[in-house]
């Protein structure tokens, strides 16, 4: 079903800054036009098929930039069949698969095994990331002209950060003839070694090793100079610390090819939560103290974090159930990002709706230079539909990720995804009524 007319709901659009009462006509899988409620086109049919829309918000879909979907190599955690449901019932119509695999995606025939898989999963868009180096090590380039050829959408070598300056001025230089970013974890290995936890007032009172803030605000720093002195474009991934933040404002205020994204767990969790020595809570970066939550939330008002993504880690059940510093870090995080969003800056008002929506959309596809994230007449219908005033329980044991590694377990959190709708068909959610001839 590619034509549909979502009828009577406030469409929220930040690629054009409307925010309004509309009706979306979708035609041929493509937006057609967003008109005032009750208009008719001339060209649509007599039995176009209605979603109701009336008190919920239409938006585009949303798109992230980095999902691990461990497929091939760890598929007890997730695959990119799994990965991708959880993507839709997040709100996700647009996803960038990381490239930690087994094998690693560092060659065109990894990348378009993955854009194969997507094909046949048939549900929420997928692009490659390739690895910057091979084999994710940091010590030769891995074959960037190849990747693109197989359909890589930027580079990046997850949560493994490229060490060696000298590898990271070339990536730059390379993926900028290419018109890719590099999509980079920045953290000193050797300061966030064996660490489990922010280092802080809360690390030392609980006997933990820490991941000092310098760690990523040192290799912040350094990528800010390698983008200046390459012309690279690189996009640092779940910043987390205070002076990050306020270095990637000056480098986006000098004009740097310098963007960043942040994590939802980040702004709604602090270290504090740790005392309970859940392996739940244990991510990477690790949840900071309330003055870099704080900071977080002011770069996403000044638009200097441009984007927010889930970060979503699947982890099997028995890799987490095991002592704090033995697990493996990370959060399953696709489908309860919208909520820890609302829960975190709509409710307070930190952001409007408008806002929140463009770190969810237009942000990100901006980042990879995609065409999507928008409702601008003749584009891909690809939508997502959420009721702002409804309230869900989270039960991990119903997700469609493959893995249940949430803390959020049992929490009741605000905003609902009702329907998401790819190239016009719904592929999540409540689904079209037919019209009356």
């Amino acid at each position: 079903m590619s034509d549909v007319l979502i009828r009577g709901g406030r469409v929220l659009d930040p690629a054009s800054e409307r925010d309004e009462l509309a009706d979306v006509w979708v035609r041929g899988g493509r937006i057609a036009a967003i008109v005032p409620p009750g208009t008719v086109l001339a060209e649509a049919g007599p039995r176009v098929p209605i979603l109701e829309a009336s008190g919920l918000l239409v938006c585009p879909g949303f798109v992230d930039l980095h999902v691990s979907l461990r497929e091939p190599g760890f598929e007890e955690d997730e695959c990119v069949l799994t990965g991708t449901a959880a993507a839709l019932a997040g709100g996700f119509t647009t996803i960038a698969a990381q490239s930690d695999s087994s094998p690693v995606v560092d060659n065109r025939s990894a990348a378009e095994f993955v854009r194969l898989q997507a094909d046949r999963a048939k549900q929420c868009r997928v692009f490659p990331l390739g690895a910057v180096t091979k084999q994710q090590r940091g010590e030769e380039l891995a074959e960037i002209g190849q990747l693109v050829q197989g359909g890589a959408a930027g580079f990046s070598d997850a949560k493994h950060p490229v060490a060696n300056s000298e590898v990271m001025r070339r990536a730059l230089e390379y993926t900028r003839m290419f018109r890719r970013p590099v999509l980079h974890f920045a953290m000193v290995p050797e300061l966030a070694d064996q660490g489990v936890m922010h280092e802080g007032f809360q690390s030392t009172r609980l006997g933990l090793r820490g991941i000092p803030a310098a760690a990523q605000d040192i290799m912040t720093g350094r990528d800010i100079a390698l983008a200046e002195l390459t012309g690279g474009r690189v996009h640092l991934m779940c910043v987390s610390t205070r002076d990050s933040v306020a270095r990637i404002r000056q480098a986006r205020a000098a004009g740097l090819g310098v963007s960043c994204d942040v994590s939802p767990h980040h702004l709604l969790l602090t270290d504090d939560v740790m005392e309970r020595f859940d392996p739940l809570y244990k991510c990477l970066p690790p949840l900071r103290s309330r003055e870099h939550v704080d900071a977080l939330i002011a770069g996403l008002r000044d638009g200097t974090i441009s984007a927010i993504s889930a970060d979503h880690q699947p982890r099997a059940q028995e890799k987490k159930q095991v002592e704090l510093d033995q697990a493996p870090f990370g959060i399953c995080g696709l489908e309860t990002a919208l909520s820890i969003c609302v829960q975190a800056l709509i409710r307070p008002g930190h952001l409007t709706w408008l806002q929140l929506i463009a770190r969810l959309t237009k942000g990100p596809a901006d980042v990879l230079g995609l065409p999507y994230g928008t409702l601008s007449p003749g584009q891909a219908a690809d939508i997502t539909i959420i009721d702002p005033q409804a309230e869900w329980t989270v039960r991990a044991s119903a997700f469609a990720s493959r893995s249940r590694n949430t803390p959020f377990d049992g929490q009741t959190l605000p905003a609902v995804v009702k329907s998401v709708l790819v190239d016009g068909a719904v592929r999540f959610g409540v689904t079209p009524v037919a019209s009356v001839p």
